[in-house]
């Protein structure tokens, strides 16, 4: 393979500006398919983003000839059965996150990808953002001295504006998508802390549901205790009051600290009293940064940016702290 040419199977929402216009505009990258149940909806997307092929059937897709990578993104629910397709047809795969419904459907899928030597990677994109790129080098230069803390907040209203609404909300029916915005939310949260920090020593949490709006948790506590005993705590909710909202992330230092949103555009770097706003633009097709990561890998030619290994620890992360 010379050329990545992606067939996605679930062209809904999440694709038509995060990630499928990305994998056409990524280098050496097409994309040649897409699969949709709905045979209408289907070849509409296809129109509008020219793309060759549509099917309404996933099997047809990924044994399409022309197809050498498939990307997943419909809900976690049919990730693993999806995944295990692609595999056995000796295609490379990339799955949305979170990456299944649960840590033991990760760990079948990581063991699955290892047994079949099938490259796959997880869509925890934010990792190849600029503005979390340089948090990463933030705290490898120790800019803020030896960390101590870490501290996240997201107390969101009941719309949830971080989210894309849809007629059906699956987001909030555990049987589709594993728990609640929690598990939409908090996998791209998680992810990064790993990435940043390594694999916690402890962790423990718990997740209730307060409103009784929909059958999973609303809201969501959970510690970690990462090497060199830095704590974390995070905290969840998603119907407070719209005047009560806050997404930001703390992580202080012995000489500063490092302030942010994971879901906003700027960074706040305080070091012995000055403090510094680094704003960022994102890019307008967020998953980019991360499919020209993913590109090179599939040929062969760089290390995995985003591997299942990982993606399976953040979800033990999500079960732990909801008691799964």
């Amino acid at each position: 393979m010379d050329t990545i040419q992606w067939g996605i199977i679930g062209c809904g929402n999440v694709t038509e500006v995060k990630s499928g216009p990305a994998l056409q505009k990524a280098s050496r990258s097409k994309l040649v398919a897409v699969m949709r149940r709905d045979a209408d909806k289907a070849a509409d997307y296809a129109a509008r983003h020219n793309v060759p092929k549509w099917y309404t059937d996933a099997a047809d897709l990924i044994n399409d000839p022309a197809v050498n990578a498939v990307y997943i993104a419909t809900p976690p629910a049919q990730h693993e059965m999806y995944a295990l397709q692609v595999l056995a047809a000796g295609k490379p795969v990339y799955i949305e996150k979170p990456m299944a419904l649960n840590a033991a459907a990760c760990q079948r899928l990581s063991d699955a990808a290892a047994a079949s030597g099938i490259k796959m990677v997880i869509a925890h994109y934010r990792r190849a953002l600029p503005m979390f790129v340089k948090v990463k080098e933030l705290i490898d230069a120790k800019a803020i001295g030896d960390i101590r803390t870490i501290q996240l907040d997201m107390l969101m209203s009941r719309d949830v504006p971080k989210i894309a609404q849809t007629k059906d909300n699956w987001r909030v029916d555990p049987t589709l998508s594993g728990g609640g915005y929690f598990h939409d939310l908090a996998p791209h949260q998680l992810d990064l802390l790993l990435h940043w920090f390594g694999r916690p020593e402890k962790m423990s949490g718990f997740g209730v549901n307060q409103s009784r709006q929909y059958a999973a948790d609303d809201t969501v506590v959970g510690q970690m205790l990462f090497q060199g005993h830095v704590p974390f705590t995070g905290t969840w909710c998603f119907t407070v009051a719209k005047d009560a909202t806050k997404e930001w992330c703390q992580i202080s230092g012995t000489e500063g600290s490092i302030g942010f949103p994971f879901f906003g555009n700027h960074v706040v770097l305080k070091q012995n009293g000055i403090e510094n706003t680094l704003p960022f633009d994102h890019p307008a097709h967020i998953q980019q940064p991360l499919i020209e990561q993913i590109v090179p890998y599939f040929l062969g030619e760089a290390e995995n940016p985003c591997p299942p290994e990982e993606a399976t620890s953040v979800m033990e992360m999500l079960d732990i702290f909801t008691k799964k």
